[in-house]
């Protein structure tokens, strides 16, 4: 059972928080926090994908080789969101994003120092680079339970804006090192990343009255595997964020490859690319909060089968090209707003952290194929076309998804804890039923 919280925020007798509780300043402090940290690892998280190309030339990778280095980082981090969401349920934020952090350092320096020489050095630092990308999973239930129902979409998404790290990431890592050394960027990282520990270690807070499940973390793990949200959102934030963190990481190769650009112009395209889907994510939770998450996720896949169809037949970059990828990526943005105010609509207060671990585990791992399926493709047919083409055919299949399981299970959602939807006199919140903030 979810144990009411005891926080002085306004609640009716069943204690479901009234229509427009207030948001205290502590809550936004704690969201700016989570925020801050989520993009430092993130940053972290990203290193070695800027540099793909270089680590191709300079060690004679093969374009299989290159896909695998940077989507290592990827699985291990995506994978291990799982249990690092199922500990900072038990645990919270407070105790749980300085020990990411401060464990993140020590790839990042191993990288910058005597991991970059060979393949088999950097495959191991980024194994362990991985570590950065399982902070997602400790800022959502941390921001979650500082927010009321009717404003976790909103605050959900300003959260997941923290994954523009990697846009840090892609401007900054190839000029430092033109500028400096190979080390520069990751002594950069690693100090930022140190002074965050500190920071979050002195001011990060979790929410009075915290729910704080008691189960072992294998019960706790089998219980959210039974949830039917896990394994919904799973698959929608598979295709949303998946295909976000598949062009962050692959977008560099893919235009120098495909249209001849130079590593920094690639670069710089990627980050806009990576802009603008961390903007339209706060947009994708604040959409949902008014229209439900299921709208904002089908009119988001929609644009992704049309970017994908459209890109596949490699029209020119400018303009046709471009306008196909920046619809796409605000799209997919959008849609992992929406996916997580999904998750905070119909997930129990005290499993929020081990939902997200899983569903962020699908994200990251729907992040990690398309780089290797592009890269063998690319090798076997010179072409990017059927990879572009494939993204078409599952975007369209997240789409009849959404519009016939996911929308019923939003709107019995919506119905369950709620007497109505939003009045003209008036607003009832939706939210896990016996739940306050």
């Amino acid at each position: 059972m979810v144990q009411p919280s005891k926080s002085k925020s306004a609640s009716s007798p069943s204690g479901v928080p009234t229509p427009g509780t207030p948001v205290s300043r502590r809550a936004w402090l704690m969201l700016a926090l989570a925020t801050v940290g989520f993009a430092v690892n993130f940053w972290a998280w990203a290193l070695l994908s800027p540099l793909g190309p270089r680590f191709k030339d300079g060690l004679d990778l093969s374009s299989f080789e290159q896909s695998l280095l940077v989507a290592v980082p990827v699985v291990v981090g995506s994978l291990g969101r799982i249990p690092v969401g199922a500990l900072t349920d038990r645990f919270g934020g407070r105790v749980m994003f300085p020990i990411v952090s401060a464990a993140t350092i020590v790839p990042v320096l191993y990288l910058g120092l005597a991991g970059h020489s060979s393949l088999a050095a950097l495959l191991i630092g980024g194994f362990f680079l991985g570590i950065g990308g399982t902070a997602f999973a400790v800022g959502v239930p941390l921001v979650n339970a500082w927010f009321p129902p009717e404003r976790r979409g909103l605050a959900v998404g300003v959260f997941g804006a923290g994954m523009g790290g990697t846009a840090i990431s892609a401007l900054t890592t190839v000029k430092l090192v033109d500028a400096g050394t190979m080390a520069t960027p990751f002594l950069i990282t690693a100090a930022v990343l140190a002074v965050y520990v500190v920071a979050a270690a002195l001011l990060l807070r979790d929410a009075p009255g915290r729910t704080v499940p008691t189960e072992p973390l294998a019960r706790r793990l089998a219980a959210t595997a039974r949830l039917p949200i896990t394994w919904q959102a799973s698959a929608l934030y598979a295709v949303a964020f998946g295909g976000y963190v598949a062009f962050s990481v692959y977008l560099p190769t893919y235009l120098k490859t495909g249209y001849g650009l130079t590593q920094a112009d690639a670069a710089n395209r990627m980050a806009g690319f990576v802009l603008l889907a961390v903007a339209m994510r706060p947009m994708g939770g604040w959409l949902s909060d008014r229209m439900g998450p299921a709208r904002v996720l089908a009119g988001s896949l929609a644009v992704v089968v049309a970017g994908a169809v459209v890109q596949s037949f490699s029209p020119p970059l400018a303009p046709l090209g471009t306008i196909a990828f920046l619809a796409m990526a605000a799209a997919l943005g959008a849609g992992s707003g929406a996916t997580f105010a999904l998750v905070a609509l119909l997930t129990p207060a005290n499993q929020v952290g081990s939902v997200t671990g899983v569903v962020g585990a699908a994200g990251g791992l729907g992040g990690f194929l398309p780089p290797l399926v592009m890269g063998s493709l690319y090798g076997a047919y010179e072409s990017y076309a059927i990879g572009l083409a494939l993204l078409a055919i599952v975007a369209a299949a997240a789409l009849g998804f959404t519009l016939t399981a996911v929308r019923a299970a939003a709107e019995g959602g919506e119905r369950k804890p709620r007497t109505g939807r939003r009045r003209r006199h008036g607003t009832t919140a939706g939210t896990t039923a016996g739940t306050t903030v």
